[in-house]
């Protein structure tokens, strides 16, 4: 699917248009496009076709690369995923290529991100300002990974509430769930702020002095929220760790009692297996109340003996 759209220069707060046809400074948005679509781009203007197809591969890592004026930028964008019913989190590539006109992005999904410049939420945006809405993409990026590891963090601390209250597999799946998503987020991360320092390092655009000011501001959001994912990962590490230590001790503490219980049991399991055998004659067993006190006999023992472990804390 092909979008175009352009800002208004006149209107403020920013108003971003839908246009028919691509002229100078308009943003060219493919979302899941298909093979007519790039082809028809690729020969309108002049544009590489591997430059289009690099989001469209899932495992396409971010990077910059520049051939004939053409600079292509590759990140990773964080996507609610849904398989066989459960949601989790991950990362998928997004392009976007610069050209002397144009600007023209690449994904294989609707993202919220792109969403915010089309409906006018990012301030001073203008799609002729082609450098600097680069680095709005990069800022609204770092943002949002922001705002999954804050949802992130609650679910880690809702989980470890319901952890305190009963350890239930379930649970732990979705610790697992959580930790995936933040090993795709804290490698995306670190991928982008690759890419940001290569174009802070190289200059391979145009950029004015406030661009390079907003480049340092995307910068340290990306690497704020690279620290974010760290952080949470290490926690949701030693939460993992710290509760199969405590599901491996409570189930020795079950083994514990339940082997204490079969000792005790087995105490006048033992002696009515005994007196059970009519082969030999032993003590009290032609006594008139001989079940009775054969009875109490081993309810003694095992009492006493149930006394004992109870005293060395066996169980």
């Amino acid at each position: 699917m092909m979008h175009i759209y352009r800002t208004r220069k006149d209107a403020e707060p920013v108003v971003t248009e839908l246009v028919d046809t691509a002229e100078e400074g308009c943003w060219i948005r493919l979302t899941n496009p298909d093979e007519t679509e790039l082809a028809r781009v690729a020969e309108s203007f002049c544009l590489p076709p591997d430059f289009l197809k690099a989001a469209l591969d899932e495992e396409e890592r971010p990077r910059i690369d520049a051939e004939d004026g053409k600079v292509l930028v590759v990140l990773d964008i964080p996507m609610v995923a849904e398989f066989e019913g459960i949601k989790t989190l991950t990362t998928i590539p997004l392009s976007i290529i610069i050209t002397d006109r144009l600007i023209v992005t690449v994904c294989n999904h609707e993202t919220p991100i792109l969403d915010d410049f089309v409906a006018g939420k990012v301030r001073h945006f203008s799609t002729p300002k082609k450098t600097r809405f680069l680095f709005q993409i990069f800022y609204r990026n770092a943002s949002s990974y922001l705002q999954h590891l804050r949802q992130i963090e609650k679910s880690i601390s809702r989980i470890e509430v319901e952890l305190h209250r009963s350890m239930k597999n379930e649970e732990l799946f979705q610790m697992m769930e959580l930790e995936k998503s933040l090993i795709y987020f804290s490698t995306s991360l670190k991928s982008n702020e690759g890419v940001l320092e290569r174009i802070l390092r190289t200059k391979p655009l145009k950029m004015y002095d406030d661009d390079a000011e907003f480049l340092e501001d995307v910068i340290i959001e990306n690497r704020q929220a690279m620290e974010m994912s760290q952080i949470y990962l290490h926690i949701l590490n030693g939460m993992t760790q710290a509760f199969a230590t405590i599901i491996s001790n409570n189930l020795n503490i079950v083994m514990k009692f339940l082997a204490s219980i079969t000792i005790i049991i087995a105490i006048p399991t033992m002696i009515a297996s005994f007196y059970g055998m009519n082969v030999l004659d032993l003590p009290l067993s032609q006594t008139p109340l001989a079940f009775e006190t054969i009875f109490m006999f081993s309810v003694m023992i095992s009492l006493l003996l149930g006394l004992f472990m109870w005293r060395k804390r066996f169980f």
